[in-house]
């Protein structure tokens, strides 16, 4: 199957100083968005990618593996990191090193992680909530950011009696960032049913100064188009939908008038996007063995549909070596066509609604309270890396 490229008008994204040719972001996924992938999804198309969630505290203490985490390839360009914090002053501290030290071209706050161990201690996705604390956090990272474009990621809220987007969204365009991206599902929905692009599109009319992108259910370019049209935001944000499919952003591109090249997904080309990943990985690391371990995950998404055995897949689901992944991938029949259906749809993490952890009356008060503060503190203490 050759990608269908959507007939649509060419469309660009400004975001503070940054121009992009086409209006994509990589949403940061954790363990997938490192530089190897970012690199991959850069070879096929065009827009701006960014890295793993990095939490600030680690980067400010200066924590090894955090500082590996925001190392771009000479490649990469805009650079692009996205910081988790809770305290505004480390928040602070963290932006202004990464621009002090010319470590990024865009950065951008999280919001809208609705992990429970994030959630737990008031982060993420239940930040927002208060209110204060919120627009004390986003005022003092714009300031610091200076010339930097900043921008803030975030979800529709804590639960369906707890929306929190609007009023975030219209703090953070107050205080100055760039723009604001929406992931159209609340901490409770997690990754489950379908998102509300309406409120998409509500968010578009409360904030009207900056750019406002949306995110969710984005599982090809189609959908894309289809989300701007209909809500009327000013970009998109892609997360699962690119998961072992990286030239999406080839056919996001081409969808919205950019230079790009129509892809024939058959299993041959498949495989040597798997190859170039793994590859990329094991650069990343320094380490042939740690990168091939990491590929391993990325099986599943990039093989989805195709004609590959079990036995096949269990094997590639176990490689150490590049060696290895080439005499697999060489058993394969790389004339097999696109699948079609069989490939196309939701991938990666979905679940079910939950109820979010949160700490010990949080929804009492939109404001911080004592024991908040205590909570928000021992969330400070992470330094694991991002």
């Amino acid at each position: 199957m050759t990608s269908v490229l959507v007939d649509a008008p060419a469309r660009a994204l400004s975001i503070g100083s940054l121009e992009l040719d086409a209006p994509v972001v990589l949403a940061p996924m954790a363990g997938i968005t490192n530089t190897a992938f970012r690199r991959l999804c850069r070879e096929y198309g065009a827009g701006l990618y960014v890295s793993e969630m990095i939490t600030t505290r680690a980067l400010v203490e200066r924590n090894a593996t955090t500082m590996r985490l925001i190392t771009h390839h000479e490649s990469e360009t805009p650079r692009s990191i996205q910081l988790y914090g809770v305290d505004p002053a480390t928040t602070e501290a963290a932006v202004r090193l990464l621009v002090e030290e010319d470590r990024a071209d865009h950065i951008d706050l999280n919001f809208g992680c609705p992990v429970p161990k994030v959630t737990r201690k008031g982060g993420g996705s239940a930040l927002p909530w208060k209110l204060g604390l919120f627009r004390d956090i986003v005022t003092r990272a714009v300031r610091a950011a200076g010339g930097v474009p900043l921008t803030v990621k975030m979800r529709k809220g804590i639960d369906a009696d707890h929306l929190t987007y609007l009023d975030a969204g219209r703090i953070a365009e107050d205080a100055g960032v760039a723009a604001v991206a929406l992931h159209a599902r609340t901490a409770a929905e997690f990754y489950s049913g379908e998102a509300d692009w309406s409120a998409i599109a509500a968010l578009k009319e409360a904030v009207t100064s900056i750019p406002v992108l949306g995110n969710g259910d984005i599982w090809s370019a189609e959908d894309a188009v289809r989300m701007m049209d209909e809500t009327g935001c000013d970009g998109v944000v892609v997360g699962r939908g690119c998961l072992g499919r990286p030239w999406l952003f080839g056919d996001l591109a081409a969808a919205f008038g950019a230079e790009s090249r129509p892809v024939d997904a058959t299993l041959g080309f498949v495989a040597r996007a798997f190859r170039r990943h793994a590859e990329l990985l094991v650069e990343f690391f320094d380490d042939e063995g740690r990168g091939c371990r990491d590929i391993r995950k990325h099986v599943a998404w990039y093989f989805k549909g195709y004609p590959v055995g079990g036995d096949t897949r269990a094997r590639l689901a176990t490689v150490s070596s590049l060696a290895e992944i080439d005499d697999l991938l060489a058993t394969l029949d790389l004339d097999a066509p696109y699948p079609g259906a069989a490939a196309e749809g939701q991938r990666g993490r979905a679940g079910s609604p939950k109820r979010p952890a949160l700490p010990e009356g949080w929804l009492d008060s939109r404001e911080v309270g004592a024991e908040a503060s205590a909570t928000l503190a021992e969330a400070e203490l992470d330094t694991s890396g991002g």
